[in-house]
């Protein structure tokens, strides 16, 4: 099973001190956060997509390739990719690029995001959310596995002779998640693919959680990718640790009270149950998250926020710490040790490389010419 952090890059003030961090301040401390992840042993570094304050994660590309340069093991990944406010010739192009440059190590979760005006800013309608989402995920899907494509749909201009460059790694895209918190369409969309499905838990109860990834589930075996309990199935979680548990609340709750998101709404304890927020003791955290299984089944990715809020990085590094030496090899452990043998593991690059018979060169080499870019269709070779 795959353990990781993300972060959604926000800005906050630190509640206890008044002060803000900068920009600048704050995308270096993301990547400090990542380099901690691998060195205490976690898989999952995740980055979200946002084009507005109070986030500074406009270009996650940029980031996780500079991250990728400083890290061996660690796989990168999107909180969230915008997938329908983002061309999907551009999202193929910097993620089979960013897949290069990591070795492989890099996969992504498409999402619509959570910040409505994003769509006139990139010259979309909200009202086109889920049409959007379903016709520009089919078109990345036939830029990374054909080598020309001819195109026309509703929401860009067509495609004719075009070809993705660079082509993936080793002929194999980037493994896709597709996120969504509320809607059945996508889990219904990951599904019809046989993709990941990753439902970001963080404000909802596990009933509504369980219902979400049931419905992926059950359209997973539909479609003919395997039972349902094969599916690929990630969840998030936030938690804060202390050694006692008095302590983590304490010490969390004016974090809590004054978060961006959730802030001055239910308490901290009224969340707390709610949702899979735990603030407490390492052990109190294994606990809960063991339980999770009974709700959707076994699944293969569990990503934690910790650094929201207004936390200190000394504060997140603290708590990953706790996560790598502590919580994360026991739920590890016990977790693999309960999901059956027929319940496949998270897909890696390696994985799904050796799954279609080993790499190939995808490279198209082609005789364009300098005004258009295009060639014709006999002079463009894949080897």
């Amino acid at each position: 099973m795959q353990f990781g952090v993300f972060s959604v890059s926000d800005i906050t003030t630190d509640p206890t001190n008044g002060r803000t961090p900068t920009e600048a301040e704050r995308i270096q401390a993301i990547v400090a956060i990542a380099k901690k992840v691998e060195e205490v042993g976690l898989d999952v570094f995740a980055l979200g997509e946002h084009h507005n304050p109070p986030f500074f994660s406009s270009s996650p590309t940029t980031t996780l390739g500079f991250i990728a340069a400083q890290t061996s093991t660690l796989l990168l990944s999107t909180a969230t990719t915008l997938i329908t406010t983002n061309d999907p010739v551009k999202i193929a192009e910097d993620y089979a690029m960013l897949q290069h440059l990591a070795g492989g190590r890099v996969d992504l979760t498409l999402g619509r995001g959570n910040t409505g005006p994003v769509y006139p800013w990139f010259g979309q309608d909200i009202r086109n959310g889920i049409p959007l989402a379903v016709e520009n995920y089919a078109l990345l899907r036939r830029l990374w596995t054909e080598d020309v494509v001819d195109w026309q749909g509703k929401f860009r201009t067509p495609l004719q002779g075009f070809t993705s460059t660079p082509r993936p790694l080793d002929g194999v895209p980037p493994f896709v998640w597709h996120g969504s918190i509320r809607s059945p369409e996508i889990a219904e969309q990951a599904a019809y693919y046989g993709d990941g499905f990753f439902h970001n838990n963080i404000f909802w109860p596990m009933t509504h959680t369980k219902q979400m990834v049931n419905v992926y589930r059950q359209r997973f075996e539909h479609y003919g990718h395997g039972r349902a309990d094969q599916a690929i199935v990630g969840l998030g979680g936030q938690v804060f640790m202390r050694k006692n548990s008095q302590d983590a609340v304490r010490e969390f709750r004016p974090y809590f009270d004054n978060a961006p998101v959730y802030g001055h709404g239910p308490s901290l304890e009224d969340f707390s149950a709610a949702t899979p927020l735990t603030v407490g003791s390492p052990q109190q955290v294994i606990e809960r998250y063991l339980t999770f299984r009974e709700d959707v089944g076994d699944y293969q990715r569990q990503l934690f926020l910790i650094d929201h809020a207004g936390l200190p990085l000394k504060t997140v590094l603290e708590q990953l710490d706790i996560l790598g030496e502590e919580v994360v090899p026991v739920l590890r452990r016990e977790l693999d040790a309960l999901r059956p043998a027929h319940v496949p593991d998270a897909p890696t690059h390696a994985s799904r490389v050796a799954a279609k018979g080993g790499a190939t060169d995808s490279t198209v080499y082609a005789a364009g010419d300098d005004v258009t870019g295009r060639a014709p269709a006999s002079a463009v070779v894949a080897r």
